[in-house]
Formats: structure tokens, C-alpha cells, sequence
């Protein structure tokens, strides 16, 4: 990987405790903690945000992780889609949903809602944004206010962190090949392009 912004040197106690914690989770310091190492407010802010996401349990966490995984795959976020499949399969979710993420629009194996909430990531991702009336009144009703506000949270964040990565070449640290899980699903040739059509570029 080939970051814009060169990692620097994690040092100091609060250098320690995250090299500590990332070591437990991650079985060794990603490289994009140097990159980010350059800004610890910025850093301590994501990180903190973070941490605070996963102690809300209005929405279900399968469908807060795919939401997630779909907005990285749309955006092209390799370091986010790795590392939500990573994360998945720590919290126990269907890892057969997880993989087939990047092509939910094609695969069977979703549930009518986890296909709404993938949706809506993908809506709220397109700029101008795309969501609809419709569907947001879908995934209120059938999450309530509590859920869809949180589902809604977790997407703007994934937008975030994405955007934020792809911009600073941030790429995939192999967190998901390192834990033995199979590759991720990738959509077929014209579902790849719709999106890019849709963001307006050729990539």
C-alpha cells in the first residue's frame, strides 16, 4: 500500500495503548494508524466515533455491518470492505451474507430488509443523494424512528471513513485473508458500472 500521507512513527503512551489495542484486534498495527498518526485529534475523533456506534443497539448489527460493506464497495473503499468483513465474522454474523455484500443486488441470500437498508447506504452515498420518500418511509416502518435514525448514522459514518481512505490511498491490510475467510463475492461486469455511471466518473 502506497498511502498519500507517508504513516509516521507511533510513539508515546497514548502510541503504546493504541499499538496494544490494534495488536489484540488485529493481530499486528495497521498501516493506516501511521498515516493518521499525523492528526491524533483527528484520529482520537474517528476512533471515538467509532467506539460509540457500536454501543447503540436500536438497529440490528448484521444490518448496520452490511449497510456498511455496501457503501465501501460502492465508494471502492478496499481498506473498510476488508476490514467490515473482518469484523463480521468477530461479531457472528452470517458471513455467507457478509461476502456476498459487494453483489447484494444479484445475490439470493438477503432478506427483503437487508436489501431496503442496502439500498438506502447506496442512495445516501450518490451525490446528489437518491433517498427517496418511499424508501425512506419503508425502513422507518419497518425499523422505527430509533432504528432508522441509527441506521442512517451508521451510513453517514460509512461515508466518512470511506470517502476519507479512498482520498488518502488508504487500501485493504489483508485483515480478512489473515483470519482464513474466503475472498469477497464480486458483482458481475455491468452491476460494477452502473455505480460508476452514477458517481459520473470512468473508473
Amino acid at each position: 500500500m502506497t498511502t498519500r500521507v507517508p504513516p509516521k512513527e507511533i510513539t508515546g503512551l497514548y502510541g503504546a495503548v493504541v499499538k496494544r489495542f490494534a495488536g489484540r484486534m488485529f493481530g499486528r498495527v495497521p498501516e493506516s494508524l501511521g498515516v493518521m498518526w499525523h492528526h491524533l485529534p483527528a484520529l482520537k475523533a474517528s476512533m471515538g466515533y467509532g467506539q460509540k456506534l457500536q454501543k447503540w443497539h436500536e438497529c440490528d448489527e448484521g444490518l448496520k455491518s452490511f449497510a456498511h460493506m455496501a457503501v465501501a464497495s460502492y465508494i471502492g473503499c478496499t481498506w473498510c470492505l476488508d476490514f467490515n468483513y473482518f469484523q463480521a465474522n468477530n461479531l457472528g454474523l452470517d458471513m455467507d451474507k457478509a461476502r456476498e455484500v459487494p453483489r447484494w443486488r444479484e445475490s439470493t441470500v438477503f432478506s427483503p430488509l437487508e436489501r431496503d437498508a442496502m439500498a438506502y447506504a447506496e442512495a445516501m452515498t450518490q451525490t446528489p443523494v437518491a433517498v427517496t420518500d418511499e424508501m425512506a418511509a419503508g425502513l422507518l416502518e419497518q425499523l422505527g424512528a430509533p432504528g432508522f435514525l441509527e441506521l442512517t448514522a451508521v451510513i453517514g459514518f460509512a461515508n466518512l471513513t470511506t470517502r476519507s481512505n479512498v482520498a488518502l490511498g488508504i487500501e485493504s491490510e489483508g485483515f480478512a485473508a489473515a483470519c482464513g475467510l474466503r475472498p469477497l463475492s464480486l458483482p458481475s461486469a455491468e452491476l460494477v458500472e452502473a455505480p460508476r455511471q452514477a458517481r459520473g466518473t470512468s473508473r
